[in-house]
């Protein structure tokens, strides 16, 4: 097969797996919230993310060990199907629940094993275009997930998109039938002692020196990735009921409205990895984190624009925000550390932003979603709103630039 259509193949298949991951979870919450509560909504988030946290370093670890990537990528797409099936037999709130749960558990599989194999297909000059593609591909079926749950909820039943999700993930799965894998790393056995032993390094890192996780702060930024994670994927799991049910949305236009987040997205990453290397790190970070909290208050603010035409500008407005704080804290965030880490750690750093992310996702959807249950929605938001200001201050006092844009040069903390 061509290059071409390899990458064709690959975005295919990149794209759909993507828009049923939001697609089934935005659906699940809408519906959870509507028969049970908003903390029960808040859970389908925290499965989700703590099948991501636990799992990943699992795929990865195996993917990595015994070089059958391919085979990762077709295994967790059969998976991902399998875990939709629950719903079409016994669709309640417990089942919705964990479903989400071992969906995500197979989805850790795909992103940073296809991320490797399209790194590999555009060699080292095309590295970085490949990369671009993948997560083009990714932000793409992010926003049609969004889009098309806002559709199907107004439209059809939930068993109906229960269908929808299953055959989307199904198109993902037969089309990496069809995709070659480049990579280097020779097929081998591998005992299940290896396996778990390598599991366990990477989801939590030990390394015996210690002393790079306080080179320029780098600790802090992970204390505020956490904190950060708590309050935005809090919100972001039960942010759909909140747009219908308390906003007063149309279910389209919610989609829609979710859909700016990560359409935005894909200019931000770009022009802001320019601004990175002009301005410096740090800065990108705490206006990323500054940017969630102004986020937070804007959702809590939503109810307060008079409804019509200017709430849908003002929200719409409140993802693009979202978007362009994620860009920020993201950009500057990976770029911090890849300019603190030793050689050869460079990986496990990051791997620890991951966990660092995990937790916050684990913690957060339950806990918004409590107090939104408890509360309201708009006090539950406001309060996430405080966290996003904590990691803000930890940013902008505990990091230390590590990149100097007049000269060009990384000065990072012996």
């Amino acid at each position: 097969m061509t290059s071409r259509r390899q990458w064709i193949t690959l975005g295919l298949a990149t794209f759909t797996r993507f828009s049923g991951a939001i697609l089934m979870g935005t659906v699940l919450a809408v519906i959870v919230e509507a028969r049970a509560s908003a903390f029960a909504a808040g859970l389908v988030g925290t499965a989700y993310y703590a099948g991501l946290m636990l799992f990943s370093p699992f795929w990865g670890a195996f993917a990595d060990i015994t070089g059958r990537r391919r085979l990762v990528l077709i295994v967790t797409g059969i998976g991902g199907l399998l875990a939709v099936l629950p719903l079409l037999v016994a669709d309640s709130v417990p089942v919705a629940i964990g479903s989400r749960g071992v969906y995500a558990a197979f989805l850790a599989g795909f992103a940073p094993v296809a991320l490797t194999i399209a790194s590999h297909h555009g060699g080292t000059a095309g590295r970085g275009r490949s990369i671009g593609l993948f997560n083009s591909a990714r932000s793409g079926g992010f926003a049609f997930g969004y889009v098309v749950s806002g559709a199907l909820l107004e439209y059809v039943t939930p068993v109906d998109i229960y269908w929808a999700i299953a055959a989307i993930t199904a198109v993902s799965t037969v089309a990496l039938v069809a995709v070659s894998d480049p990579t280097p790393t020779p097929a081998r056995d591998v005992s299940v002692g290896e396996l778990i032993a390598e599991t366990r390094r990477r989801l939590f890192p030990a390394p015996s020196d210690r002393g790079h996780l306080h080179r320029n702060g780098l600790a802090w930024l992970y204390v505020a990735v956490t904190l950060r994670n708590v309050a935005v994927l809090g919100i972001m799991a039960i942010i759909a009921p909140y747009l219908i049910s308390v906003v007063g949305v149309a279910e389209f236009t919610m989609g829609v409205l979710l859909a700016f987040n990560h359409g935005s997205q894909t200019g931000f990453m770009y022009a802001l990895g320019i601004v990175s290397d002009r301005t410096g790190r740090k800065p990108l970070v705490v206006v990323g984190m500054a940017g969630s909290a102004v986020f937070a208050l804007l959702a809590a603010g939503l109810t307060l624009v008079p409804p019509g035409s200017l709430r849908l500008v003002f929200g719409a407005g409140t993802f693009v925000v979202l978007g362009a704080s994620f860009s920020a804290m993201t950009i500057g965030g990976l770029a911090f550390i890849s300019d603190v880490s030793p050689e050869g750690r460079e990986s496990e750093l990051m791997g620890i932003r991951e966990t660092a992310r995990g937790i916050g996702g684990v913690a957060g959807p339950a806990a918004v979603g409590a107090v939104a249950t408890l509360s309201s929605y708009e006090a539950a938001f406001a309060a996430a709103s405080l966290l996003a200001v904590v990691a803000t201050v930890v940013v902008a006092r505990g990091l230390r630039e590590t990149y100097d844009g007049e000269t060009g040069r990384v000065v990072v903390d012996p």
